[in-house]
């Protein structure tokens, strides 16, 4: 007969936070821990968004906060965490409350003239008859007497909330403020770990943060921003990787101030010499890219994302840099994303100092913006190449559905004309029913010929409703960030995908056969696009060039040069046939491939062009958004702007709209709903950067997006949460909505997040069906066709995976 031991423990949340949220979750507070109470005390309470974060999955652990003070020995009072906290999807911003007295305990609130508070902010007092404790030289007391704590509350609906110590009240901007609610609500950021408010030299509020993974310092103090009345946002905010403790487990006050005034001598912009910023420089790149920091070699043509970079780190760079110089640099991230760490360095210069020579000895080459005699060049090889066959011939058009992220659906089985969404949808149904029997016997001919293998004995576990089984991968040499392209017509159906091998590969969906693979010059990051006809792949590349490949064979049919790299994936027009790309030349470029001639270019005002354009038919605009955070609305036939709105912060995420509307993510958080007539409708705020692209499909009146806050939203389309689901990671990919008959006829939605999971997702609640995971990070965006997802992964491979009922929940 075995027994089990359990245990219980108190402690102060300083006490438990040295052990750090991980080790937390995966020890005291996992499913096989022994421990079954966990009382903590003796200092603020964890808000809940924090005490979930501890709680590893399958952990009983009841948790208690209990409240007291040493003149009536100890504890006064207890409140336990109610177990639906931890179990709810949904977030609770709330504090828990200090709880009911303990037996023979009287407390009492009271406002600064001695009344008694019912509702609003007081001191606590605590007495009872048996609750008597004798200080210094007391020999009696009187009945009833009540001891001032100290400790401030708020009492609302009968509960009281902790506030804090009257010894950690500061007047600041004229105003009482307790510096420990300031942590309290900064410790509700999914990225901070623990934090410490410290008042420096009673002039300035300064919050320590140890991060839990990548930070950007601008999207917390927003955060705070919007939590906190004005004066109590604090002044400053300092990433440091662990809290300094006293010896009595308590947070080291004067070290923090030590800290502090270390970090205001570094910033000194007056020591800041040419020199030492290049040194500055070199250190930073170093701790955001995880580089050890002997390390000498970095050469300096490095450029950021080729180093092990993204587009999430390149923020935290610039910020930190900014905070370093102490101003604003002009068209920083830009330079970050697309130029080596000496171009970086010399665009500081500019800002720092104006007037002075740029040079810096330089022993190595550098990557320059291409120069306008390779532009020429180029242009001249551009020219020379000839089509194989008549112009006239690849123009005809072909019926095919093409299908890339987030639901964009493409098809031309005869001309479209200016028509909704929903019409537009009736039509690919009408396309897709004729393809409907060849695609068929094309999948029960790959089936016979695949032995179908259950991705987790590769890659971990799997969910019990739906199971994922790979059907194929493919080796593209390096990482695939890129999204799939889908296309489909009455004799096939392949996926296009390129990866920063420099190479594009065209598979057959069913069997995973390579039809044709091309190296192209540079690396692919640009998701592909198919034309207007059918018989051409477009693909943008690292070195500037828009590839138009021959889809039938991956030979080059003509090349665009533009001034940059090009990561924008391009649009096609249907009713003209023209191909829009964005360029980190800051220019957005409309092409007629036929004619192999650029019929306009817009400059952006407002930086480079990251995202993809898309195209709204009724009313017939061309969206496009910006690094420098602006959205236009242009005129796809001139190119003129025709509205403009400035989101404020950098968009990384790509325009998607409906006939009544168009929404895209930023930066700072939130996803924003323009009118086509360019009037914000509403946005909804996430809590972190917003890079996913909003998900709208004709057959679902929902809207769907990731966020680096972990979360997956829903949304309708008023802008109101309908649900979110929490991942185990950022999410950067656009989630995929969609409807399989052999799928229990439900709509589901594919989310994946970073860290290379795929979340199957029931798509009008949210609720988990499925669950898996590759085997490397993932940033490329999921598409699916019928019951199979394609999704590129940053272990070089992009994967097919078959989605089907399990065994057991078929027997249920």
């Amino acid at each position: 007969m075995h027994s089990t031991k359990y245990s219980s423990s108190s402690a102060t949340p300083t006490l438990l936070r040295r052990f750090g949220v991980q080790r937390i979750k995966s020890t005291v507070l996992s499913a096989n821990t022994s421990l079954r109470i966990l009382a903590l005390g003796g200092e603020a309470f964890p808000g809940l968004t924090v005490l979930r974060s501890w709680k590893g999955k399958g952990n009983k652990t009841h948790m208690f906060n209990i409240y007291g003070i040493t003149e009536v020995s100890c504890w006064a009072t207890c409140y336990k965490v109610p177990e639906e906290v931890f179990s709810s999807d949904h977030r609770f911003d709330s504090l828990a409350p200090l709880g009911t007295p303990l037996s023979g305990t009287t407390i009492e609130v009271k406002d600064a003239h001695g009344s008694a508070v019912l509702e609003g902010e007081g001191q606590v007092f605590i007495g009872g008859k048996e609750r008597v404790c004798f200080l210094d030289d007391e020999v009696t007391l009187p009945m009833g007497t009540m001891r001032a704590t100290g400790d401030f509350v708020r009492i609302k609906d009968t509960e009281m909330f902790f506030l804090g110590r009257k010894d950690n009240q500061i007047k600041r901007h004229g105003k009482r403020l307790n510096i420990e609610y300031v942590q309290q609500i900064a410790e509700d950021y999914y990225q901070v770990e623990t934090c410490a408010v410290l008042w420096y030299q009673q002039e300035k509020l300064i919050l320590f943060v140890v991060p839990k993974g990548i930070l950007i310092k601008s999207d917390l103090l927003k955060k705070l921003q919007e939590s906190l009345p004005s004066h109590a946002v604090p002044d400053d905010l300092l990433l440091i990787d662990t809290l300094p403790f006293t010896s009595h487990g308590k947070i080291d006050v004067s070290e923090l101030s030590r800290i502090y005034s270390s970090c205001l001598n570094s910033r000194s912009v007056s020591k800041l010499n040419k020199k030492e910023l290049w040194k500055r420089l070199l250190c930073l790149w170093k701790a955001l890219l995880n580089l050890p920091e002997d390390s000498r070699n970095i050469s300096k043509d490095s450029q950021f994302l080729l180093n092990g970079g993204d587009s999430l780190k390149s923020l935290q760079f610039h910020d930190e840099i900014e905070l370093m110089v102490g101003k604003t640099v002009p068209g920083l991230l830009e330079i970050i994303l697309s130029r080596s760490i000496e171009e970086v360095y010399k665009h500081i210069l500019k800002t720092v100092f104006p007037n002075e020579d740029q040079n810096l000895n330089c022993n190595s080459a550098v990557k320059r913006k291409l120069s306008e005699s390779s532009r020429e060049e180029l242009s001249k090889k551009c020219m020379e190449l000839k089509p194989e066959r008549s112009l006239t011939a690849e123009a005809n058009t072909v019926g095919f559905i093409a299908v890339s992220r987030g639901n964009r659906l493409f098809s031309t089985d005869e001309p479209l004309r200016n028509q909704s969404n929903t019409e537009q949808a009736g039509e690919n149904e009408v396309l897709k029913s004729k393809l409907d029997k060849t695609i068929a016997s094309d999948a029960n001919m790959a089936e016979d010929s695949i032995q179908k293998t259950p991705v987790q004995e590769t890659f971990g576990r799997t969910a019990e409703k739906l199971m994922l089984h790979l059907r194929w991968k493919s080796d593209l040499g390096k990482c695939v960030d890129a999204s799939p392209l889908v296309v489909t017509d009455t004799l096939s159906t392949f996926v296009y995908v390129g990866s920063h091998s420099h190479m594009i590969q065209a598979i057959d969906l069913y069997s995973g056969k390579v039809m044709w693979e091309r190296n192209l010059a540079d690396r692919i990051e640009s998701s592909a696009c198919v034309s207007k006809c059918g018989n051409f792949i477009i693909v943008g590349c690292y070195n500037g060039l828009v590839y138009v490949l021959r889809r039938s064979n991956g030979e080059i049919h003509w090349m665009f040069v533009t001034g940059d790299a090009v990561k924008s994936s391009a649009a096609v027009d249907p009713s003209t046939g023209l191909v829009f790309t964005g360029s980190h030349d800051q220019h957005v470029y409309a092409l007629d491939i036929y004619k192999k001639v650029c019929i306009w270019k817009l400059h952006s005002e407002a930086g480079a062009i990251f995202s993809s354009p898309h195209l709204n038919l009724l009313p017939h605009h061309l969206y496009i958004a910006t690094l420098g955070g602006l959205l236009q609305a242009v005129n796809p036939a001139k190119g003129n702007v025709i509205w403009k709105n400035n989101c404020g912060k950098p968009i990384f995420s790509s325009p998607h709209c409906n006939k009544d509307c168009v929404c895209v993510g930023c930066v700072d958080g939130n996803l924003y709903c323009f009118s086509h007539f360019g009037e914000k409708v509403w946005k909804f705020s996430s809590n972190g950067p917003v890079f996913s692209s909003p998900c709208i499909s004709h057959f679902c009146s929902e809207i769907f997006f990731g966020s680096h806050d972990y979360f997956t939203y829903c949304c309708s389309m008023g802008g109101n949460l309908l649900w979110k689901f929490k991942t185990t990671s950022t999410v950067y990919a656009t989630p995929f909505v969609f409807h399989n008959h052999d799928l229990e006829d439900k709509t589901l939605l594919a989310v994946v997040s970073t860290d290379g999971r795929i979340w199957i997702l029931d798509a009008k609640t949210g609720l988990l069906e499925g669950e898996e995971r590759l085997p490397g990070e993932v940033f490329s965006s999921p598409v699916v066709w019928g019951s199979m997802i394609i999704i590129g992964c940053r272990n070089n491979c992009i994967y097919c995976l078959d989605l089907c009922i399990s065994k057991t929940k078929k027997a249920g």
